[in-house]
């Protein structure tokens, strides 16, 4: 690979080698970087004063180096940045949710980072702000506000923030009719709670000091945190928890799961005092979801072999698995992706030949009719409801092309009204841009499909760039949904990709599962088989796509760059979980038990070892030509350590032949999700995109 001359020569921070060894199964590693990881790291992230002054060096000149490759495109992220901006309708507010006496949404005011949240009365009148995000960020480095929760009586709003970015929340409890916050205030939560029946307590998740959600506690209101109620105890580390509550107000559900299996306890809303009981214990394999139904549970599962998930129903008297009947059957190919019942209606997501739809069922009939579209490819989502005893839902819908569209649909007249269609205040022409949805073929035959979108101008002739977005795993999937941002690729030329590779449930569970543990390699081989495909097509050449994916996303461009250096112009990985193999051995981190599942458990299996061994990035990092790349991460992520991307640049820069750069931008006051503003977020894209804009000799262009 030719070296890529639009970035200037410059040299980048020595990494000190400190080789340190590491055997398993008889098979001995070597770490050279390993010093990197600070040794008080679960403190440096509720605190990152205290983090080693020398890894603290190497970051800042890791990020001085970085700036100064990119200095030249000061002017370009600024328009960037404008653009973007520009598409934003700045004092945006959602569609008010009913509930009763009010009807709740969110909002922001004109050149406002974070959201306001406010009512106003159903009967019609003034709207309320409950909670100014604005507001309660300032002098703040970092803040985000976690979930928030009304009590059923109006009065109080439970509401939980960040302020670190290291996803250790504090909850707070506000008194709506004067706006204050009482003294109460718990620390060390999974970033949201619930209310009692009687509304003078709530339900939460403490995290313990690895970050693991392991005990749910009831709190009084206007009592000590210490004298809090243990309701549960999980001790199991290899299993996420969370806690929830049902719209009538009568259960609390407390959902035990890792990425294949699950466990719920119930326990009445209004006894804290009651002991959970199991619906149905954990099983290996076996994955269920519950939602109420009156004298019912409705249970979505993939009991009995319901691959691609079915619904059935259990009496609330007696839900354990002996009592569940079938309500929709198994139906191989068509993929159950969520439910969400009223007191006559159920309605699902589904997703069928690729593409989402939305089935509702009649209860007391059984009779079932769809919400039809129009588009060839598109986005849905179920967007929920306060009220159980309504005949009205709501859902969202876009297309890489449509602005995002708010709709109520009255579930028995089957009338569809249009609440809300996304403004974008710069303009936006649909008739501009053309999608497409293709098939790629990989390695295998199997057919990949592709979302594209480019400006109707764009030559398709081979000399196209293309930004190439991936993720493949946790069987999610990324929607071909509507994108503000990547309009200013799009008006530059480039065509805008998304590769539906397996890992995520894009063409069923299969597609899942045929993406993850032993067939891991499947989700690398679809990405460098659609990168092929658009080449093949004449939508761009190979020297001309710049591939981008974060977190395990982020563990896939790390893993193609290995595989097809010389695939890709450029490679763009954030908060990149590339130590797979490191991280999935070292069960303190916060997310290495519960990751076993999907990756495989390299401590017990010498097979998983080598599984993982044979892709994890940073130990595959050698001698090769690779394209420039950009690695971007937070010092306080505790679901992907700064040090990952720290390891992997600094042995790309040593083991790579190509001459090209290696930057890595690392935000020394976030965590996971980046800036928690959101036109701080907004500058980190324009970053993104400025770097995929320099390396296919774009960024002289305007929009």
């Amino acid at each position: 690979m030719t070296r890529n001359t639009r970035f200037p020569e410059a040299t980048p921070p020595q990494t000190e080698q400190r080789p340190r060894p590491d055997t398993w199964h008889n098979i001995t590693r070597v770490d050279e970087y390993a010093w990197l990881r600070a040794e008080n790291w679960q403190e440096v992230f509720k605190d990152p004063s205290t983090l080693d002054p020398a890894i603290r060096s190497h970051l800042e000149a890791e990020n001085a180096y970085q700036a100064a490759l990119m200095e030249d495109t000061g002017t370009l992220r600024k328009q960037l940045f404008s653009e973007m901006k520009g598409r934003i309708k700045e004092d945006d507010s959602s569609v008010p949710m009913k509930d009763g006496p009010f009807a709740y949404g969110s909002s922001f005011k004109l050149g406002g980072e974070q959201p306001r949240y406010f009512r106003i009365p159903s009967a019609g009148g003034a709207e309320e702000i409950i909670l100014d995000g604005d507001h309660e960020a300032e002098g703040k480095a970092y803040f985000r506000i976690g979930g928030i929760d009304h009590s059923s009586d109006h009065r109080r709003l439970l509401w939980a923030f960040d302020d670190k970015g290291s996803e250790f929340f504090s909850l707070r409890v506000r008194d709506l009719s004067n706006g204050g916050d009482l003294d109460d205030q718990v620390s060390d939560t999974g970033g949201s709670g619930v209310w009692n029946t009687s509304n003078d307590g709530f339900f939460y998740t403490r995290v313990d000091a690895n970050h693991r959600p392991s005990k749910i506690f009831f709190h009084d209101i206007g009592t000590q945190t210490a004298s809090d109620r243990l309701i549960y105890e999980e001790t199991d580390p290899g299993f996420f928890m969370s806690v929830g509550g049902s719209r009538r107000n009568e259960w609390i559900f407390i959902a035990i799961n890792d990425h294949e299996t699950s466990e719920y306890r119930l326990l009445p809303a209004g006894d804290p005092l009651a002991v959970p009981r199991i619906v149905a214990p954990r099983e290996t394999g076996l994955q269920y979801d519950l939602e109420e139904g009156g004298d019912i549970f409705f249970i979505l599962t993939n009991a009995d072999g319901a691959k691609d998930f079915k619904i059935v129903t259990a009496p609330v008297a007696d839900p354990s698995r002996a009592n569940w009947r079938d309500l929709v059957p198994h139906e191989p190919g068509r993929l159950i992706l969520s439910m969400l019942s009223f007191q006559n209606f159920l309605v699902r997501l589904e997703r069928k030949d690729g593409l989402p739809r939305i089935v509702i069922h009649e209860r007391a009939t059984g009779e079932e009719h769809l919400i039809a579209f129009d588009e060839e490819a598109f986005s849905l989502g179920l967007s929920g409801s306060y009220e159980y005893d309504t005949e009205t839902m709501r859902f969202t819908y876009s297309s890489m092309t449509t602005p995002a569209q708010v709709f109520d649909y009255d579930m028995r007249s089957r009338e569809r009204v249009l609440l809300k269609t996304q403004e974008v205040p710069s303009g936006h022409d649909p008739e501009n841009y053309v999608t497409r949805r293709l098939m790629a073929k990989s390695h295998d035959g199997e057919l990949v499909p592709v979302s594209l979108i480019y400006h109707r101008e764009t030559p398709l002739d081979g000399t196209a760039p293309c930004l190439l977005y991936g993720y493949g795993s946790y069987g999610i999937t990324v929607p071909a949904a509507f994108n503000t941002n990547c309009l200013s690729l799009a008006d530059r030329g480039f065509v805008y990709a998304i590769a539906h590779v397996r890992g995520g449930k894009d063409k069923g569970f299969s597609w899942y599962e045929d993406g993850k543990r032993a067939k891991k390699m499947n989700t690398f081989r679809d990405f460098i088989a659609v990168a092929r495909h658009l080449v093949a097509e004449n939508y761009t050449s190979h020297d001309r796509i710049v591939a981008q994916g974060g977190s395990a996303g982020g563990m896939l461009m790390g893993a193609i760059a290995n595989m097809a250096p010389d695939a890709f112009g450029a490679i763009i990985a954030e908060v990149p979980f590339v130590d797979v193999l490191t991280t999935m051995l070292d069960e303190t981190l916060p997310l290495t038990p519960p990751e076993w599942p999907e990756w495989g458990n390299p401590i017990q299996s010498e097979d998983d070892y080598r599984t993982i061994a044979a892709y994890s990035p940073y130990d595959n990092v050698t001698a090769l030509d690779y394209p420039p790349i950009l690695a971007v991460a937070g010092l306080t992520d505790p679901r992907v350590t700064y040090w990952e991307p720290a390891k992997w640049v600094a042995r790309l820069r040593a083991r790579g032949t190509s001459g090209n750069p290696a930057l890595f931008k690392i935000n020394m006051d976030a965590g996971h999700a980046g800036a928690s503003g959101r036109f701080s977020r907004l500058e980190e894209i324009a970053y993104t995109y400025a770097f995929a804009l320099k390396a296919t000799d774009k960024a002289s262009q305007t929009g």
